[in-house]
């Protein structure tokens, strides 16, 4: 290999970012425990394998903090040499390790005066050469890029400190000044027009005229609790007159005012300044929680608040609460006001789009029209799935299969992801209208403990694919929004073309009656549409997403509400055995193995459910969707650092969904927050990856977190996950070869620790 530093910019970067007392804290823990010994080459000469592992070890985290690492390319792959670093420590384990190839790299950091560009020079040797040879690394050719999503968060405490970064990441650049905003959104408002105008003229004519240069009584220096108490007054106005109309919709709504009061149902404390309610005898203050609001709104004092940081993240947040608190909502129109720039905003699973901005104070009309319009809409207008009917007190969707029309009841809500950009999945329990065994007629024989398949379609709504650029956003083109440009990187792959995303948003109706450890079809022929890949899509290619159901024929709980550790290691055994058949049978991987993806049956048995980011274990290309997500908690460390995706990669989430459930469930049903594992819901990749793999690498550390961690339910697991993790991290480090035996190995283990009488002991 050439040497790194032929590379003109290498050396710019290196000069630019010396080592300088970077390396010094590790050259004096040297030289203080080898200071009697004066040549270099001979102390290492001199040391053991596990001594001269410490070292090396040492200098790579020294070197992980060091800026140019950060800013210097890595080896073979995307990334920074930061990157290599760390696959070279996560590799010093390996008992093959040839520690001697690294003595020439601690020679150059152990030298009495350093030289820069030869320490570097020696570490893109080290990082090149390493042994054994790195496991395959998926081009962005073959493998979606992992994104980190608000919905992937598993017992978290939602910080606002950690949510807020995952947040800005999920929702990417949010498009503003798309000038046919307020036509796309409040253009089919009855009466909307004339009512505004004769409101804005009795302002305007009135002995004492509340409009004049401006709105009377608007606060001189704007601040925000002056502001959000004239808005208060001023909707509440609006809102009486919008009521005594005559050619007045039906829809009744009240503004709310609630600053300093959190409103109930998010699972942080989460407060919002101003919003409207579905409770028309709601006064300004009244209390509500996140399921009765409809338009959330976010004041500031400052007019240049209006950034990404600020307002738009602020109102952002409370469109998040309100996504997840209203299972038919499809997205979420809401309002920023900062100073008296008013902005009317739209978010739904691609993120956030925006109007221009327009001042109150200069256009009365247009923010009394759009006040009114809040009032007015109907449901469907503001965002409600019209597809998901009631009648008789009874919720209700009607799907067509084999040509005829079939009525199923919901019977309530099993999961809804908390996110806004994403698969935003969401699940009822369901049943046919006059007959549940209906769901049934149709099975095939395929994988075992895999949900089986019963119907799938595309949900239309107003006679269209209800997609997110063609009927959410009706077509707006955000290419012509004035930050659209800045916000795309040229050097990015575009993502699926519009209509063809892979990774829609996924309604999911599970069906009863029937257990799922009998054969049943995991997939239909053809669930999802296969995606244009970036090469073919060309660079301008705009994102989608389309709303589509999936009904399957069986349904659980979670499998951490199991009715006893026998109960949940025997599920978490079938889990296994379903993992396997789905990969032998069908050739799938299923890729999202997380506490919510495993499910038991009301017969305890277990399966498999949410194929979304499965893949045919032999593909060539990746779907070309922009991203997947995934519980970061129960990710595999190879996947974390961005491995090609093998069975043993989810086999080891096998393992930290088990980890997981016995840290944070004292029995059956939710877990709790536990402030130690509560930061492996936001960590980066790299961190979690060390984090990961600091937990199992030492059986003594291993055992001591258990024992202190476990909660008193769990307790006499400890060996038996310790025994789990010997064969999931052989040696304490990670798999090196594929080894179809560990499904196995690990469904005995599992079978041996249900037999275990202090296991199996009375609850």
């Amino acid at each position: 290999m050439p040497s790194a530093m032929a590379d003109q910019p290498r050396l710019e970067i290196i000069k630019d970012n010396p080592i300088g007392n970077g390396l010094d804290a590790f050259r004096a823990s040297f030289h203080t425990v080898y200071r009697k010994i004066s040549r270099i080459p001979d102390v290492l000469g001199q040391l053991d394998q596990e001594a001269l592992r410490k070292l090396i070890r040492a200098f790579l985290r020294a070197a992980q903090n060091l800026t140019a690492a950060d800013l210097l390319p890595a080896t073979r792959l995307r990334g920074t040499l930061r990157d290599d670093l760390l696959r070279l420590e996560l590799s010093l384990r390996s008992d093959d390790f040839d520690l001697d190839r690294i003595k020439p790299l601690l020679s150059a950091a152990l030298a009495d005066h350093l030289d820069d560009a030869l320490i570097w020079d020696r570490v893109y040797d080290a990082v090149a050469e390493s042994t054994p040879p790195p496991r395959p690394i998926a081009s962005s050719f073959r493998q979606t890029p992992w994104l980190r999503n608000t919905g992937s968060f598993a017992n978290s405490s939602e910080h606002r400190r950690y949510v807020d970064n995952a947040l800005k990441e999920e929702l990417g650049p949010m498009y503003v000044d798309l000038r046919d905003f307020h036509k796309t959104y409040f253009g089919h408002v009855p009466n909307l027009e004339t009512a505004s105008k004769m409101f804005f003229k009795d302002c305007l004519e009135s002995s004492s005229p509340l409009f004049d240069n401006g709105w009377r009584g608007w606060p001189e220096e704007a601040k925000q609790d002056d502001v959000l108490s004239w808005f208060a007054d001023f909707t509440e106005a609006l809102a009486a007159f919008a009521e005594s109309y005559n050619s007045a919709p039906a829809h009744k709504r009240r503004p709310l005012a609630k600053p300093d009061e959190p409103i109930s149902g998010s699972v942080a404390k989460r407060k919002m300044d101003i919003g409207f309610v579905d409770d028309p005898s709601a006064g300004k203050t009244s209390r509500c929680d996140w399921t009765q609001i409809l338009v959330p709104g976010e004041l500031k004092s400052n007019p240049s608040a209006d950034t990404p940081s600020e307002a738009r993240l602020d109102l952002g947040r409370y469109a998040r609460e309100v996504l997840a608190a209203q299972d038919t909502r499809r997205f979420v129109l809401g309002f920023t006001l900062c100073g008296s720039l008013m902005r009317i905003w739209m978010f739904d699973r691609l993120g956030g789009i925006a109007s221009e901005q327009f001042d109150i104070n200069k256009d009365g009309l247009r923010f009394v029209s759009t006040i009114l319009e809040f009032l007015w809409m109907s449901e469907e207008e503001l965002g409600f799935d019209p597809t998901i009917m009631t009648a008789k007190g009874q919720r209700f969707i009607e799907i067509k299969r084999d040509g005829t029309t079939e009525r199923l009841i919901l019977d309530g809500l099993m999961k809804r992801a908390r996110c806004i950009a994403g698969r935003a999945t969401t699940c009822w329990k369901a049943h046919g209208e006059e007959d549940p065994d209906a769901l049934l007629v149709r099975l095939a024989k395929g994988a075992v403990h895999v949900a089986r398949y019963y119907h799938h379609e595309t949900v239309r709504v107003r006679n269209a694919d209800d997609d997110v650029q063609n009927n959410v956003r009706k077509g707006l083109d955000v290419t012509k929004a004035t930050n659209y440009r800045q916000n795309r990187s040229p050097l990015s792959p575009s993502t699926s073309a519009a209509g063809l995303s892979r990774a829609g948003r996924s309604n999911s109706i599970a069906g009863s009656k029937r257990s799922s450890h009998e054969a049943g079809a995991p997939l239909p022929p053809s669930k999802r549409p296969c995606s244009t890949s970036p090469t073919k899509a060309g660079s301008d290619a705009l994102p989608n997403r389309v709303h589509r159901r999936v009904i399957l024929a069986d349904w659980g709980i979670p499998i951490y509400e199991a009715g006893s550790r026998e109960a949940l290691l025997a599920a978490l055994a079938d889990c296994i055995e379903g993992h396997e058949s789905l990969r032998r049978k069908a050739g799938l991987l299923h890729r999202d193995i997380s506490i919510g993806n495993l499910m038991v049956s009301k017969d305890n048995c277990g399966f498999l459910i949410d194929l979304d980011l499965a893949i045919k274990e032999q593909r060539v290309s990746a779907s070309g969707a922009k991203g997947k997500t995934g519980t970061r908690a129960f990710m595999a460390i190879g996947a974390l650092l961005g491995e090609q995706h093998s069975f043993m990669h989810d086999l080891e989430s096998f393992f930290w969904v088990l980890f997981w459930i016995c840290i944070h469930c004292d029995g059956p049903g939710e877990g709790k927050v536990v402030a130690q594992f509560d930061k492996w819901n936001y960590a980066d990749a790299e961190e979690l990856a060390k984090l990961k793999l600091g937990t199992v690498s030492d059986e003594d550390i291993f055992r001591k977190t258990t024992e202190e961690s476990f909660t008193e339910y769990y307790r006499s697991l400890v060996p038996w996950v310790n025994t789990l993790r010997k064969v999931v991290f052989p040696g304490g480090g990670r798999w090196k070869t594929e080894d179809s035996g560990l499904y196995d190995e690990m469904r005995g283990i599992l079978e041996k620790a249900r037999k275990d009488p202090s296991v199996s002991a009375a609850e």
